[in-house]
């Protein structure tokens, strides 16, 4: 564990509401980038990333201290996250990727070119990588977000997907192969990839 995980666990440890600030201050950004990418809409994700936190300090209010020490915060928050989307997917009556809005995710983007010619590009490029993360099933779509968006080890979407490292790379595999088909070629998606 790293030296800021572990100050924020012995935070959590010590001052839960504190600590539970600070959680959320260090890994609301990277909850939202997942929720955001696996639902396709910024509002569905805020409201998925507000229940996150809620069951995340519930659960903490019932942890030991000790246990809440040998926390591992992010791959922990993210595991919640997973779970609350893969309910909401369950309980929801329609198909939640149908809804994708492809405006509330390219602002989430970065865009480095300067040109609004080379803007308009990115735009669509973006667009179509949104539109085909939503068509990967589920259980390519999670790794493949928490991998490439949010920036996690395969030990730690192992983790989430309560998975064997292998398995989590296969998965991450199969859904990048499965996004160059839907894109075109892999250079297309090495240039809109983050």
């Amino acid at each position: 564990m790293d030296k800021a995980a572990e100050q924020l666990t012995d935070l959590l440890a010590t001052d839960l509401d504190d600590g539970f600030t600070e959680l959320v201050r260090v890994h609301a950004k990277g909850v939202h980038a997942f929720l955001l990418r696996v639902s396709g809409s910024a509002a569905e994700a805020d409201d998925l990333g507000q229940d996150t936190f809620l069951r995340a300090y519930t659960a903490l209010r019932t942890y030991a201290p000790e246990r809440r020490r040998a926390l591992r915060p992010r791959a922990w928050l993210m595991t919640i996250a997973a779970n609350v989307w893969r309910n909401h997917v369950r309980s929801s009556t329609r198909r939640p990727v149908s809804a994708i809005r492809v405006d509330d995710a390219q602002d989430k983007w970065p865009d480095v070119n300067p040109g609004p010619a080379e803007r308009a590009l990115n735009a669509d490029d973006r667009g179509r990588l949104v539109a085909a993360l939503s068509e990967l099933p589920e259980f390519y779509r999670i790794p493949v977000v928490l991998r490439h968006v949010v920036g996690m080890s395969y030990a730690e979407v192992a983790q989430v997907q309560g998975c064997p490292v292998g398995t989590a790379k296969a998965q991450v595999s199969r859904a990048m192969g499965d996004l160059r088909r839907l894109l075109g070629t892999e250079e297309e998606l090495r240039e809109v990839t983050p």
